[in-house]
């Protein structure tokens, strides 16, 4: 098998691309991007992506949570780069494009469970950009043998610098965490589950169409921050401060440009709960590998472990 993958430089790519080759010894992998690449997106053709059996598109504009980012910008890079390689690839007899898009396609907030039924209405350019993407590969099937738009939920695991990170800092240095008073519930996924489905995906004949993907379980911050803590060799230390003073904080962080702001705030507190059953169901499978707490605990190891390495 002779595989395309674009944004493999980035950190879903750098843990897809070594749990590919290990899995499947046989695959040929190339990649698309800017620099250090096999192909520049200057050569994206039809005539250059016939040789490829399938196309993982990982490249895209992340979410800015400080909202410094023009709209335009993500719909430049979600968008009409989307539908760029996508056209050149589309007439491919028998291949396979995966696009990985994202929850926030669906819905910026979720009431109960988000199931891919969801009547999809995104609230920021960057969900409306993906979700803009997904609209089109699903009006223009072409010649392929299918087309799986995933959309993970927040992925992690080694090399992640998100909102994990900046959770462990807070139990590596003993900084007690002051968002106990929020109840919420929601899922996260392991790069290692990632890795799994995308390979399910390429080697067997599953139907197009949509997926959400989230581990089985869904966990509160203050269940997330035990975990940490208990990885870390530490007590877990929740400090129940009155959410409207929490807010205020934030609020000050959107002008000082603080690691705590209106957006971080909103996505460590919020219900955000996200059904795998979709992709269980029709890879015929019970579970995924990893459970909620044991890809958590493997990600805040290796956050201790890069940590130790530094001089």
């Amino acid at each position: 098998m002779k595989i395309l993958v674009t944004g493999a430089r980035g950190f879903i790519g750098q843990n897809l691309l070594p749990y590919l080759r290990k899995a499947l010894p046989d695959i040929e992998i190339h990649t698309l991007g800017r620099d250090h690449c096999d192909h520049s997106w200057t050569e994206v053709s039809e005539a250059a992506l016939q040789p490829y059996d399938a196309i993982v598109h990982l490249a895209g504009k992340a979410h800015d949570t400080r909202n410094t980012s023009a709209p335009d910008s993500y719909f430049e890079v979600n968008t009409t780069l989307t539908r760029q390689l996508y056209d050149a690839y589309k007439s491919r007899p028998g291949g396979k494009f995966i696009f990985v898009s994202s929850v926030k396609a669906a819905a910026d907030s979720v009431e109960g469970v988000l199931i891919e039924e969801t009547p999809a209405q995104p609230q920021t350019p960057y969900g409306q950009s993906k979700r803009a993407a997904e609209e089109y590969i699903e009006s223009n099937t072409g010649a392929l043998a299918a087309f799986y738009i995933l959309r993970p939920c927040m992925v992690h695991g080694p090399g992640n610098k998100g909102n994990l990170n900046l959770l462990y800092q807070f139990a590596r240095k003993g900084i007690p965490y002051p968002l106990a008073a929020f109840n919420n519930e929601r899922s996260f996924l392991s790069v290692e589950n990632f890795c799994y489905v995308l390979q399910e995906l390429l080697v067997r004949n599953i139907p197009s169409g949509i997926y959400h993907l989230a581990d089985d379980q869904a966990l509160s911050t203050n269940q997330l921050m035990k975990i940490i803590a208990e990885a870390s060799g530490r007590q877990a230390k929740l400090w129940q401060v009155p959410p409207a003073l929490i807010r205020l904080l934030a609020r000050a962080g959107d002008v000082l440009h603080l690691p705590l702001n209106s957006e971080r705030l909103r996505k460590l507190t919020e219900n955000y709960v996200v059904s795998n059953n979709r992709i269980r169901n029709a890879l015929g499978i019970s579970a995924l590998p990893v459970s909620a707490t044991e890809g958590l605990t493997k990600t805040i190891r290796s956050f201790a472990a890069h940590s130790s390495s530094k001089p």
